[in-house]
């Protein structure tokens, strides 16, 4: 199988300083939708992992959150694209959880519930939280200049504070889907 978990906000849609808290601000970044289409006409099933911390602090409800995701599944599927799953951390930074990123709990539910070693699937956001947690459970990591990195552009990933060893840097969802499709599929992947 192949699996891609994915950052949602700054990722797939525009992110907010004061958090996407209704189906209204839900707005996708422009080629996103149709990046995620390419990956899954490619084979790949996309899982998307986000903080939801507006939950945990009373700005939203679980509502209002399943609105915005119904809103998104929909333009997804209008362009041809889908997520499997979506996994959420509703907590507030001060619970000190284990599933908010930078943490790993998230992507260590996903490799149990699809039984795939981590190792095996790329975790890509515009956030270093994403790419760190992402790091931490063991999965090869990729950072998106768009959203909270874009004014990372034109950096040396080596030159990036905070950043994983290793983690590969792309202008966007649209450059990380090339990048992504045009990799060889390893032998014992292509046996029928």
């Amino acid at each position: 199988m192949k699996l891609l978990i994915l950052d949602r906000d700054g990722t797939l849609n525009r992110g907010r300083d004061d958090k996407v808290a209704s189906p209204d601000e839900w707005e996708p970044l422009p080629g996103a939708l149709e990046a995620v289409a390419r990956l899954n006409h490619g084979g790949w099933r996309v899982v998307l992992v986000t903080n939801q911390s507006g939950i945990g602090r009373g700005l939203f409800d679980m509502a209002s959150l399943n609105a915005i995701h119904v809103k998104m599944h929909r333009q997804l599927a209008a362009a041809g694209a889908r997520v499997e799953a979506i996994f959420i951390c509703p907590h507030a930074p001060e619970d000190r959880c284990d599933c908010r990123k930078p943490l790993p709990g998230l992507f260590l539910q996903i490799g149990a519930r699809f039984g795939v070693p981590l190792a095996d699937v790329p975790a890509a956001g515009n956030s270093l939280r994403h790419v760190q947690a992402g790091a931490a459970a063991g999965c090869p990591t990729h950072l998106l200049l768009t959203g909270a990195s874009a004014g990372l552009a034109g950096h040396e990933a080596a030159a990036i504070p905070g950043l994983p060893p290793g983690t590969q840097v792309h202008a966007d969802l649209g450059a990380f889907a090339d990048w992504l499709l045009a990799q060889p599929v390893p032998a014992a992947k292509t046996a029928a």
